[in-house]
């Protein structure tokens, strides 16, 4: 009989570990690695390591480039060719020969040279692909050069596949094995993407006109390890196959469907994945073998960065966007696991050179999440400027925010962006925006949009961008990191400039709101009072008392929203308010009692009002300290109940 303690165990420690990552604010991705380190064969053995879990964990990154599929296009595909077979190509090809080079010097032998060179040069798409998208950096430059390269990469195992067996037999049908290969290659991939194209909408079409939730995801999984599983035939790999199925259905109308069908699916099969590569680090052989470890790391992680780096540059990529991906692809891959372990097979490599491969590799991808992490930070140290094309940009930004004063910036015009935009147009509020995405910007500009290229997070952008004359800061994008550091840059410039923040849902409120953020403003939560709203009105509620009752809610969750100016023609229909919290402007004339003192020290909070904030010479301070001195002609901003206020106004002027 088959006991359970070990899978229990296994999910004990996976929930254990990825939390303690959550709280650590690391990527959960460690917490798997570390999940399988633990649960392996080097500690504890509670999971057998064989082809079955292997081959698991790989479903998990065909379902992972799935989804990275969905994605792209055919068109976008066209438009990053120079990315896949230009930097791709290079990287692959210059990667393995200096790694293969001084593999050949160290070993005394050209075969090891390449078996290495060729495992070391290929980089993780799991690992690469997961953290991009959880930090929504896909889009951008240094996002779109790491999944170009990576995409050759998964290309180029084929053609390194055919030839280690190769050299290892001395075979004299070399170079017909390579020519069938890329002629199996170019077959398979136009078959999949002009017939594909043509039967995948009729298709889904056909099961969707069944309106069965279950049969939809049957034919989603039959679709994506379908298509996967032809492409394995033909000689290729499952992860190509599976970026090609999402490729395709990302031309039909079910894309989005898809994507929430597949993401369970893709998450606990991809965390397994992360499992399978902590249980090939063995202590044993770390212990043993830490001087080649070693050696393997250099040749690895600064060589393949080099690498990236300059073959970017070369390209015509900035700087930054250059090294932040050469940061994002400097870690091993999965696919190198499988060179080595044939490598070993074929006896191209000996035990050791194994080994000391396999664990740098799994040590490399151990550090690859704070590199992708921390890659704006190193990026702000290793190159400060790259002066030529910054002077440029801020020129432009410049010279389009001459004219802004007491105006709005606008940190991403994307949808968001721009509908914030037109209102604020409507209104006759003047704004700026600022938007990464150069196609984006051009359109707009064209339309007469005032949008410039530029970085929200630096300072020098910000201050052309007018920071020091404008009113609001609003930040549009839903990415925590890039709102943290636009957050304390805004600080540094401007104490008193509030901000406000778009976040998708409640769990990163706290940690905005700590970061400095006046507000945070949640979709899920705006979504939900639209929703009740308009149900409230169709069965009936009159429209004032629904406004009554949404404007509670977001007093309840808004700060900026919490109490409000009564007037002579309030109309609540019934909700009596009369003890509800409201604002208050009092202004300290001359003569009033707390003048000159601190404003912690008049004590309004033991009255149960608070400070919402002080207007000083028409200048509204939004964030008062407790010690400062309060001045005449001061008008405070309070909140709080009727009879508080009454008493807050009193104490105040008269003492």
């Amino acid at each position: 009989m088959h006991s359970l303690s070990p899978i229990v165990l296994v999910l004990l420690v996976a929930v254990l570990a990825v939390t303690a990552c959550r709280s650590l604010r690391v990527p959960p991705m460690l917490g798997y690695l570390v999940v399988g380190f633990m649960a392996g064969p080097g500690v504890m053995s509670l999971i057998p390591q064989g082809e079955e879990t292997e081959f698991l964990g790989e479903i998990g990154i065909v379902f992972m480039m799935f989804s990275i599929g969905l994605e792209f296009s055919l068109a976008k595909l066209k438009a990053m060719r120079q990315l896949v077979f230009g930097i791709g190509l290079a990287q692959v090809l210059l990667t393995l020969f200096l790694i293969g080079a001084i593999v050949w010097w160290l070993t005394g032998s050209p075969l090891a040279g390449f078996a290495v060179g060729g495992a070391l040069a290929l980089s993780s798409t799991a690992i690469v692909s997961k953290l991009l998208s959880e930090r929504l950096e896909m889009a951008q430059p240094h996002g779109q050069l790491a999944i170009g390269v990576l995409l050759f990469q998964d290309l180029a195992v084929v053609p390194l596949l055919i030839l280690l067996p190769a050299f290892a037999a001395n075979s004299d049908r070399l170079w017909m094995d390579l020519g069938l290969a890329l002629v199996k290659v170019v077959v398979v991939m136009s078959l999949l993407l002009v017939f594909g194209q043509r039967l995948m909408r009729p298709w889904f079409h056909l099961v969707a006109r069944q309106r069965s939730g279950e049969l939809f995801t049957i034919n989603v999984l039959l679709v994506t390890l379908g298509i996967a599983f032809l492409t394995q035939l033909a000689g290729l790999s499952l992860a190509l196959g599976a970026f090609v199925a999402g490729m395709l259905i990302s031309e039909t109308e079910y894309r989005f469907q898809v994507e929430e069908d597949i993401k369970p699916f893709r998450d606990i099969l991809l965390g397994f994945f992360f499992v399978t590569v902590g249980m090939k680090l063995d202590i044993g052989v770390l212990l043993d073998r830490a001087g080649d470890i070693g050696v393997m790391l250099l040749l690895l992680l600064p060589v393949k960065l080099a690498v990236v780096y300059l073959l970017a540059r070369l390209f015509g990529h900035r700087a930054r966007d250059s090294l932040k991906g050469a940061l994002a692809l400097a870690q091993g891959g999965e696919f190198g696991f499988v060179l080595l372990a044939l490598s070993g097979n074929l006896g191209l490599i000996s035990s050791p050179v194994e080994q000391s491969a396999l664990a740098a590799i799994v040590l490399s991808m151990l550090v690859a999440p704070f590199l992708i992490q921390h890659a704006e930070r190193i990026c702000s140290r290793l190159i400060k400027q790259d002066w030529a094309l910054q002077a440029v940009d801020l020129h432009q930004v410049l010279v389009q925010s001459m004219a802004k004063d007491e105006h709005v910036i606008i940190c991403g015009y994307g949808r968001s962006g721009q509908s914030l935009a037109r209102l604020l147009e409507a209104e006759g509020i003047s704004f700026f925006a600022l938007d990464m995405d150069p196609e984006r910007v051009r359109e707009a500009g064209e339309a007469g949009d005032p949008v410039v290229f530029g970085d929200a997070a630096k300072r020098e952008v910000l201050m052309a961008a007018g920071a020091m004359r404008a009113k609001t800061v609003v930040i549009t994008f839903a990415d925590t990191h890039a709102s943290e550091r636009i957050i304390h840059m805004v600080h540094d410039l401007r104490r008193d400039l509030p901000v406000i923040v778009r976040t998708i849902d409640d769990s990163d409120i706290t940690r905005l709101r700590e970061a400095g953020a006046d507000e945070v403003v949640a979709e899920v939560m705006e979504g939900s009072l639209m929703l009740a709203s308009h149900a409230l009105m169709v069965m009936g509620v009159p429209m004032s008392r629904v406004l009554r009752r949404i404007r509670t809610v977001r007093e309840q969750r808004y700060s900026l929203f919490t109490g409000f100016f009564r007037g002579a023609s309030d109309e609540l229909d019934g909700i009596d308010d009369s003890d509800q919290p409201r604002l208050l402007s009092v202004q300290l004339v001359a003569g009033a009692h707390a003048i000159g003192m601190p404003l912690g020290g008049v004590k309004l909070d033991s009255l149960g009002v608070g400070v919402r904030g002080i207007r000083r010479r028409n200048v509204r301070l939004a964030h008062v300290a407790a010690d400062s001195e309060l001045q005449e002609g001061d008008v405070l901003v309070l909140l709080g109940r009727p009879a508080a206020l009454a008493q807050a106004e009193a104490l105040l002027l008269q003492g």
